[in-house]
Parts: C-alpha cells; sequence; structure tokens
C-alpha cells in the first residue's frame, strides 16, 4: 500500500495543482463573452490544467533507472 501511495503521489498533486491553476485562471481572466472552447467553463478550464499537471508530472520524475548516459 504504501508503494502504491508513493508511486501515485506525484501525478495526484500535480493534476490537482493543475486544476487548482486552472480554477484560479478561470476567476482572474476567464472569458468574458463565453466564445473561448477552453476558458468559458470552470470545469473545462480545471479539466484542462489537470491533464497539463498530469503530463507535467511524468516530466519531472526520476529518470530512467537502466540509462547508461
Amino acid at each position: 500500500m504504501k508503494d502504491l501511495l508513493k508511486k501515485w503521489l506525484r501525478p495526484i498533486l500535480f493534476t490537482g495543482g493543475g486544476a487548482l491553476a486552472g480554477l484560479a485562471y478561470y476567476a482572474l481572466v476567464g472569458c468574458p463573452t463565453g466564445s473561448c472552447a477552453i476558458t468559458s467553463s470552470p470545469v473545462n478550464t480545471m479539466v484542462y490544467t489537470g491533464l497539463i499537471g498530469l503530463l507535467l508530472s511524468g516530466a519531472f520524475g526520476k529518470g530512467c533507472d537502466r540509462c547508461n548516459i
């Protein structure tokens, strides 16, 4: 159980942080006309930035254990 939590902690935190950043972006900037596909809804903005956070969580990993570079 501890290994499972350790494995998924970073992606969960990055996804949650991305979603919160998306909510803040929607609240501060948003799309006043409603014509923007991503920023017209807080849910769309949170999902999009949450996915970006999930992708970034893999970019900041430990690296390859088998790489000889």
